[in-house]
């Protein structure tokens, strides 16, 4: 019984050691742009996480957009992610890309935001007609704008609002 036992346990390790890993696919995605593909792919599943019903009303094809834009097929996408996923090192080396764009688009994003706070502010300067009862302070959801939590909306009981960002300053960390 033991050396039944022994033979399919060394049978088992045996059948084990012949993993096949994928061959280079004829077409390919280069790694810059299969980077890319990869963060187009995180951005469209984060939009189906935040609003999938406006997406399902709209009837919005986000799969083929993406395709299209990179000019490749599904096919060719998971042939390429399989050829990628296969060897770890390879495919670590493409998501720091990805994170670095993603990184990328979030301090441009955050820059955005920035200059309407700041275009806010000056046409709020600008503005020396209004008064201080139409002015509405609006909390700018980031990381880097800090709100002060102090600051709340003020309304007016005829005139029409003005809009003001209200920053708070931030200090150092220490």
């Amino acid at each position: 019984m033991k050396q039944l036992t022994a033979l399919v346990f060394i049978l088992t390790l045996w059948s084990c050691q012949d993993v096949k890993r994928p061959e280079i696919p004829e077409n390919l995605i280069p790694e810059d742009q299969m980077a890319a593909v990869l963060t187009e792919v995180y951005l469209i599943n984060a939009a189906r996480s935040f609003d999938n019903k406006t997406i399902k009303e709209q009837r919005v094809k986000l799969d083929s957009f993406f395709f299209r834009k990179f000019n490749i097929d599904s096919l060719q996408f998971v042939k390429s992610n399989a050829y990628y996923t296969a060897n770890l090192s390879a495919y670590n080396a493409l998501f720091e890309k990805v994170q670095q764009r993603m990184t990328l688009m979030k301090v441009e994003a955050d820059s955005l935001k920035l200059a309407f706070v700041l275009e806010l502010e000056a046409k709020r300067i600008r503005d020396s007609i209004c008064d201080e009862s139409t002015i509405i302070t609006v909390d700018v959801l980031s990381d880097n704008l800090p709100i002060d939590p102090k600051e709340k909306r003020k309304t007016s009981n005829g005139g029409l609002p003005v809009i003001v960002p209200k920053l708070i300053d931030r200090k150092p960390m220490q």
